[in-house]
């Protein structure tokens, strides 16, 4: 994963996102994003090689982002519970923000593009469970989340509701508040998966 992108690639990135939002990968081309952005072509290929390199950039760019803002977002002395809400809470505000990012991932077409933006929509995956194992694992063992059924099993259907709700979103052309309806997600999946006193 590159740890540095340039001002002028994340400026790239960001409008290769709209344009994603827009107009789906098909309208994601470099003659459309030197159009978006004002530019020459040769200048955007001065920065990346293809369209897919800009896809795997911007999805690149989500996954570190990702990974630093859960890193700094939760603190141990939250409990199990707390920092669910928080991973959840600080994807939502930051998807809000956003969209163009949830547009990068649920673009129709995006995962026939290539092999290597699959893997990259996977490595995004491996990011989200690296923050959440932890704290489903934490809730387990403190008897605040279910033993009924494994960690695994729990996160499978955590992160399956999320990304139905962010799927949802973008095919409502993010219409609707992610941020409150994400809160009522997030209470509705602590009331299933907590342990019942």
């Amino acid at each position: 994963m590159k740890e540095t992108i340039s001002d002028r690639q994340l400026e790239i990135i960001e409008a290769a996102g709209k344009i994603l939002t827009d107009s789906g990968v098909s309208g994601l081309t470099i003659k459309n994003l030197a159009k978006e952005m004002k530019f020459s072509e040769s200048a955007i290929y001065r920065h990346f090689t293809s369209k897919e390199e800009i896809i795997i950039a911007l999805l690149e760019y989500l996954a570190i982002s990702m990974d630093e803002r859960y890193t700094n977002a939760i603190s141990a002395e939250q409990s199990p519970e707390e920092k669910f809400t928080t991973l959840f809470q600080n994807q939502f505000s930051f998807f809000q923000k956003n969209p163009h990012f949830v547009a990068a991932v649920f673009s129709d077409g995006l995962m026939e593009e290539s092999q290597r933006i699959n893997e990259t929509i996977l490595k995004i995956m491996g990011v989200k469970m690296k923050h959440l194992m932890p704290v489903i694992m934490e809730g387990q063992q403190k008897k605040v989340f279910t033993n009924a059924i494994t960690s695994d099993e729990l996160i499978q259907i955590v992160m399956g509701t999320f990304r139905l709700q962010m799927y949802k979103w973008r095919v409502a052309n993010f219409q609707f508040d992610i941020v409150r309806n994400g809160d009522n997600i997030i209470q509705s999946l602590l009331t299933l998966i907590k342990t019942k006193s």
